[in-house]
């Protein structure tokens, strides 16, 4: 599919000259990134998972009736009715989620221990049943995004949904399954690329072009993810979650920087569409333009992007980790100090990677789109 406003940019054999040029970069990182995703791509599940509880316990579903009062123990008796079966029993919920969001009417899901019949609280809180909320959510998301964008918004949906499949079914089984961190997360971001770009925006010169200045952006932060995790000597090791893979003998630092390129990209694949966009509408404005005033021109428009852009990652991060932030406020330590400690360390570090080599992709792509405008 190409873009009307790509034909009065260019004439048919700039076109060609320019789709020529262009096949002979991207189709070699297409099929780097097919190849990369045959032989990476996990033959089993991965060895080693472990059930989320034994065989003995279940989970049940039910319906929270009645919250009692804090006694001076600290503990509030909860009633909930258990769905299907029209039994009201007591639940053990802690503190913390009675205080924090627990409401008469809330759906959730409790955990029987049948040993534990015999201690009067076999029944403990689980998780709220949340499948209802987010469904809607998500309905309600797509209806906005194909309301206000349309055909066009529908397919950036899709791609999303494409690339969160590359995730969930390459990503994390290869990463479970041993293989080589880095590998597979720059070939999982290249496969997210061409999903994203090309079924948001089509297949043209212009995304074509914008695919170029992604990878450069992506090989950009790889490159300073790997440098700077060794430099400020992270280890991917501080939270819960990681702590939780040291049985699979995964390297977390290396995690931690397959992390850091995937945390750049969607901002990427909008910096680079916007900045060929700006390019090829100047070259459309201006045919006579040279390659050097091209760039001169979309640089313009490139440093108010990065003004712009610039805080969205940071922002984006603290909200993000504003527990672990009012956790460590807490602390009696200097400001300095505080922003040292491992864990906030490796959101400063993620959020200056992704965000130097969102920087960088504005000159890379404007350079690129630029010179191939002229071709």
């Amino acid at each position: 599919m190409v873009h009307s406003h790509e034909e009065v940019s260019l004439e048919p054999g700039a076109a060609r000259r320019v789709a020529l040029w262009q096949a002979l970069l991207v189709v070699p990182l297409a099929l780097a990134t097919l190849l990369g995703l045959i032989i990476l791509w996990p033959s089993d599940s991965p060895a080693g998972t472990v059930p989320v509880m034994s065989e003995s316990i279940s989970l049940e579903t039910g319906t929270v009736t009645e919250i009692g009062e804090t006694d001076d123990a600290g503990a509030t008796p909860v009633r909930v009715l258990l769905t299907g079966e029209g039994t009201e029993v007591p639940v053990h919920v802690p503190a913390e989620i009675v205080a924090n969001g627990l409401d008469v009417g809330d759906s959730i899901e409790v955990m029987f221990t049948p040993a534990a019949v015999g201690t009067g609280t076999p029944y403990i809180f689980w998780d709220f049943e949340r499948d209802v909320p987010l469904w809607l959510l998500i309905g309600a998301y797509v209806l906005v995004v194909a309301v206000v964008a349309r055909g066009k918004g529908l397919a950036a949906v899709a791609g999303l949904a494409l690339s969160l499949a590359i995730v969930v079914l390459f990503m994390l089984p290869a990463l479970l399954a041993g293989s080589s961190p880095l590998l597979v997360v720059l070939v999982g971001a290249g496969a997210m690329m061409f999903a994203s770009i090309y079924l948001a925006h089509g297949i043209s010169i212009r995304t074509t072009t914008a695919i170029l200045g992604t990878a450069g952006g992506l090989v950009v932060t790889g490159i300073l993810a790997v440098l700077a995790t060794d430099w400020a000597n992270l280890t991917g090791t501080l939270s819960d979650s990681a702590l939780s893979l040291t049985g699979y003998g995964i390297q977390l630092d290396q995690i931690l920087v397959c992390g850091m390129i995937l945390a750049g990209l969607g901002a990427l694949n909008d910096v680079t569409i916007t900045q060929v966009s700006t390019v090829w509408e100047l070259r459309s404005a201006n045919p006579s333009a040279s390659t050097a005033q091209l760039y001169k021109q979309g640089m313009v428009v490139g440093r108010d992007h990065i003004a712009s852009t610039i805080y969205t990652l940071a922002f984006a991060y603290v909200g993000t980790a504003l527990p672990l932030l009012m956790a460590a406020a807490v602390l009696d330590r200097t400001f300095l100090d505080t922003l040292s400690t491992g864990e906030i360390a490796e959101e400063i570090v993620r959020t200056l990677v992704a965000s130097i080599g969102l920087v960088l992709a504005i000159p890379l792509t404007t350079g690129i789109a630029s010179r191939l405008a002229r071709v």
